[in-house]
């Protein structure tokens, strides 16, 4: 990285790709920060904690990623930024708030399978981004039930929850994300969208919607909350 200038930063999936150019090559900088992990940029005499695992240092600061959990990662890609043929890279599906994310595309895709739909839209060789939050959300959003078959959703409903999955997750990133346990913001602020949602870690409480005690299920290793009434 000596005397490279970062030239431009993205996104894909949970993976950033920090652009890094010099006078004779480029390549990118994939980052993923793990349960955890964050990356800052602070001023070079910030002191060295425990959980802070790397220093990059630039004209004006360093950036810093920090990992209690050890979870994240660092890696060196040689080319230009957008190629993503890494094996960490080349299987992940669309991101959601693309024109690749349809209806159309979940219901061809679910045909004949008959995993619930919940893990079906938490898999992220169909979408990525959605977790198990804003899947429970979407879910009850959409009055889908959870564990119904995704290879028995109509295209209709697929339409109903696509659009739901986009709406909740603009909702959650205007407010800040999920502080559910240790996550903040780059800036130290906790998010705050687990004061709004409708279903999640709600269990026994009444629905907004129809007054019905919200249930809690266990699917595969994950918490799972739904309205029995509204969702079917």
């Amino acid at each position: 990285l000596a005397g490279r200038v970062i030239s431009d930063v993205r996104r894909r999936a949970k993976y950033l790709l920090i652009q890094c150019d010099s006078a004779s090559d480029r390549g990118q900088l994939l980052v993923h920060l793990g349960m955890s992990g964050v990356l800052r940029v602070l001023p070079v005499s910030t002191p060295v904690e425990p959980h802070d695992h790397v220093d990059i240092q630039l004209d004006h600061g360093l950036l810093r990623l920090t990992d209690p959990r050890r979870f994240g990662a660092m890696l060196w890609l040689p080319g230009g930024i957008a190629t993503l043929s890494h094996p960490l890279l080349d299987h992940l599906g669309p991101e959601p708030f693309t024109a690749a994310f349809s209806a159309a595309y979940l219901h061809a895709l679910s045909r004949g399978r008959r995993v619930a739909v919940k893990q079906f839209v938490m898999d992220q060789q169909v979408v990525v981004g959605v977790g198990n939050i804003y899947a429970s959300e979407a879910l009850f959003a959409a009055g889908i039930h959870p564990a119904r078959a995704a290879g028995r959703i109509s295209l209709r409903r697929y339409e109903e929850l696509r659009a739901a999955v986009v709406r909740t997750l603009e909702i959650a990133i205007a407010a800040g994300g999920s502080s559910i346990r240790d996550y903040v913001q780059s800036d130290g602020v906790r998010g705050y969208f687990q004061t709004r949602t409708a279903v999640y870690e709600r269990a026994g409480l009444p629905c907004l919607v129809c007054r019905h005690p919200i249930r809690q299920i266990r699917q595969g290793s994950r918490s799972t909350y739904f309205c029995p009434h509204c969702q079917t």
